[in-house]
């Protein structure tokens, strides 16, 4: 099930967002989030896919860039609980972000995915999202320069 979250989601957002950042490329960021922190970034444009019981992956969108000239364009961020991939959530959890980005007079939906990913640039072309630029080597973890790439959808 697909649903807005909420702060006891928190935790369990925390636990997949910070498993990614400990053992993936799949986000830069080298520093574990706080569930305190976690509670906070999910209270707005925030979707979770609940499975028997458990949020097995959220997805949330907030603005591109500061600044009222790019209040209508944003990005996202899009993470699944291993026992979660290939079943179909990734794409549900896209559809309401992008529905509701919509809804909210949203124009323009960033993805930047990391370079040494290409199961995610894959699944954001097979959403519409086209890459726009690939950033080289603006990434740094795990010891080694990884690229960005910036993939676009006008909603």
């Amino acid at each position: 099930m697909i649903r807005a979250a909420t702060d006891a989601d928190a935790p369990e957002v925390a636990e997949i967002w910070n498993s990614a950042i400990r053992d993936t490329t799949i986000t830069f960021n080298p520093d574990e989030k706080s569930v305190a922190e976690v509670a906070e970034l999910i209270k707005n444009a925030c979707f979770v896919w609940e499975y028997e019981g458990r949020v097995l992956g959220f997805a949330r969108y907030f603005q591109f860039r500061g600044g009222a000239g790019y209040r209508f364009t944003v990005e996202h961020t899009i993470m699944l609980h291993p026992d979660a991939q290939g079943q179909g959530a990734g794409r549900k959890l896209m559809d309401a972000i992008c529905a509701d980005a919509k809804a909210a007079g949203m124009h323009t939906l960033f993805a930047g995915c990391s370079g040494e990913n290409p199961d995610a640039v894959r699944f954001h072309a097979a959403l519409g999202f086209q890459t726009v630029a690939t950033l080289r080597e603006v990434g740094f973890k795990f010891g080694r320069w990884i690229d960005l790439v910036l993939m676009q959808k006008h909603l």
